[in-house]
């Protein structure tokens, strides 16, 4: 049976509103100590106490974020503001560098040696400035992408493990993340550094680290460029080239770039026939681009982010081109994604690892890597693509 644009625009903001802020706000909150619990299993009990700086930062923008653009509920600003004190109070080394992370009380556990911390501190510093008016908050977003472009090439600095001059590549993921962060902070930045960085971004995903010849986005090339036959330089990470697409949308609708919107759809289209599991359907975490073994051994796990970025993607391919590929693949990752990611009967919030014939893996709500991000993000941005479908009559290819 056809599900209508507006019961597919329920079921995503009634889990956003009803099921996943809710469990993060009953379960995460550390009141003794400050910032939020992420190790959270299948009913929210806590089930380690170290804090991550990224997880800490993803979680006051996504409060921030629903404050300014879908509610400016007083409890979603209470909560970004509990985490932002905690993040103020033990985040930073003495350089300004954001910590990894942190043990319960705030002492820091692993030095500064990842460059996402800074990132996901910027923008929620960024979006909670907006929230509150204070400029403290706006210098201190703006001060940290300064940084983030002073170390954008070589990220690691001193923490990198690789003997740099042996085999030197660039990864995919600081330019993807600059093309989101530079418009996350637009109001605090010079015009002129937005442009050139957006422009600069847009170049490295799609055409830097675009293989046009596969038709895919490869996550590590040579620093000029070019494909490397090595572990790194066969990776393809299908979740991270789609998330992607859908900045690259987004930045292609702000430059009125009909071409560009085109390549990233194709982008995201071509991904999904190379990833999707034939066998038990869902999308592969890694591959190789050559069919050889990955060396990551969870390779044919089923992520909750992946799945949940590659709907926004499709939705805003669809919304944008009017391709219905976009629409049949939608409906398709819709499917899988819904009939096993949330877990409603038990605390609410999504399982994140499936495993390949997509049983969850694991019972974990939040860990060291899932927090309080991609799905109330993800849910937020499909409720918004599905609404303005709505809101302009556009039919789908079923109707």
């Amino acid at each position: 049976m056809h599900t209508s644009l507006q019961a597919y625009y329920q079921q995503y903001r009634d889990n956003l509103l009803h099921d996943v802020l809710p469990f993060w706000q009953r379960h995460s909150v550390d009141r003794e100590q400050g910032g939020f619990f992420t190790c959270l299993d299948r009913t929210g009990q806590v089930y380690d106490t170290d804090k991550f700086i990224w997880l800490q930062a993803r979680q006051v923008w996504t409060f921030s974020m629903l404050y300014n653009r879908l509610e400016q509920r007083p409890d979603w600003l209470e909560m970004a503001q509990h985490g932002a004190d905690f993040l103020l109070q033990h985040g930073r080394a003495d350089e300004g560098s954001w910590y990894f992370s942190l043990n319960r009380a705030g002492q820091p556990l692993v030095q500064p040696y990842n460059i996402f911390s800074d990132c996901f501190a910027t923008m929620a510093f960024g979006q909670l400035s907006v929230a509150t008016g204070r400029d403290d908050y706006a210098q201190l977003a703006k001060s940290t992408f300064e940084q983030i472009l002073a170390r954008r090439d070589n990220p690691k600095g001193r923490w990198s493990k690789a003997v740099a001059d042996t085999r030197p590549l660039k990864n995919f993921a600081l330019p993807m993340i600059l093309c989101n962060l530079s418009l996350e902070i637009e109001h605090l930045l010079d015009p002129a550094l937005v442009e050139q960085t957006i422009e600069a971004c847009i170049h490295e995903v799609m055409d830097v680290f675009y293989d046009a010849d596969l038709g895919l986005i490869r996550e590590n090339v040579t620093p000029d460029g070019q494909p490397s036959d090595s572990f790194e330089g066969r990776l393809l990470n299908p979740g991270h080239a789609i998330e992607a697409m859908w900045f690259i949308m987004d930045l292609a609708v702000r430059r009125h770039d009909p071409a560009l919107l085109e390549k990233a759809v194709q982008i995201t289209l071509n991904t999904l026939e190379y990833a999707w599991d034939p066998q038990h359907g869902g999308l592969f975490y890694f591959m190789d681009v050559n069919g050889h073994p990955p060396q990551q051994l969870e390779w044919d796990q089923k992520l909750w982010w992946v799945h949940i970025e590659t709907i926004i993607s499709l939705l805003k391919g669809y919304q944008h081109t009017g391709n219905p590929a976009c629409w049949q693949w939608f409906e398709r990752v819709h499917a899988y994604t819904w009939q096993r990611f949330p877990d409603p009967a038990h605390g609410g919030e999504w399982f994140g690892y499936l495993n390949r014939q997509g049983e969850a893996l694991l019972s974990l709500k939040g860990g060291k890597w899932k927090g309080c991000f991609h799905v109330p993000r993800g849910l937020y941005q499909c409720q918004q693509v599905l609404g303005e479908l709505l809101a302009q009559g556009r039919p789908t290819p079923a109707e």
